[in-house]
């Protein structure tokens, strides 16, 4: 995570996760929440599996989902991944932006895509994808990339220090 992009946050800056515990918390965990606009305006929330790179995360979506039509019409978006049950024990971070869509929609698995190479053998890895470890494409999937423009996050474990 580039250091530049986690907002200065004047009351929670004692809690403010570092670059370093972003990427940490984005890699590991295995759930966000991704939070579009429907065309009413209305808000829609969904929980998905990701593959975060240092950079983007990156959302293996259905193309014919709810998620799929808002984010195509208004790409604008704000994703949550986090983690605690107890008050002191949250913690987590939220990203802001843009998705964008990246090759071919749907994914087949047939079509030459060096450029998800990547975010299709992290998510094979941090998911047991294909029972050969490769990444499975069932032609009603596509890649989603949101790299952030501003990250916020909280740590209320670092309020007992």
């Amino acid at each position: 995570m580039k250091p530049d992009l986690i907002e200065t946050q004047r009351r929670g800056r004692k809690i403010a996760l570092s670059a370093e515990e972003v990427d940490t918390l984005l890699t590991e965990s295995q759930v966000c929440r991704v939070a579009t606009l429907t065309s009413s305006g209305a808000p829609h929330i969904s929980p998905l599996w990701y593959a975060w790179d240092g950079t983007s995360l990156w959302l293996y979506s259905i193309v014919r989902s709810q998620r799929w039509s808002d984010l195509r019409r208004d790409p604008r978006t704000a994703v949550v991944v986090d983690g605690g049950g107890e008050f002191m024990e949250l913690h987590g971070v939220e990203l802001r932006g843009r998705f964008e869509a990246v090759g071919p929609a749907p994914r087949t698995g047939q079509e030459d895509a060096p450029e998800l190479a990547t975010p299709e053998r992290l998510f094979a890895a941090k998911y047991a994808a294909s029972p050969d470890g490769s990444m499975y494409h069932d032609g009603r999937h596509a890649w989603l990339r949101l790299t952030p423009e501003k990250v916020a996050s909280w740590d209320h474990r670092k309020l007992g220090r």
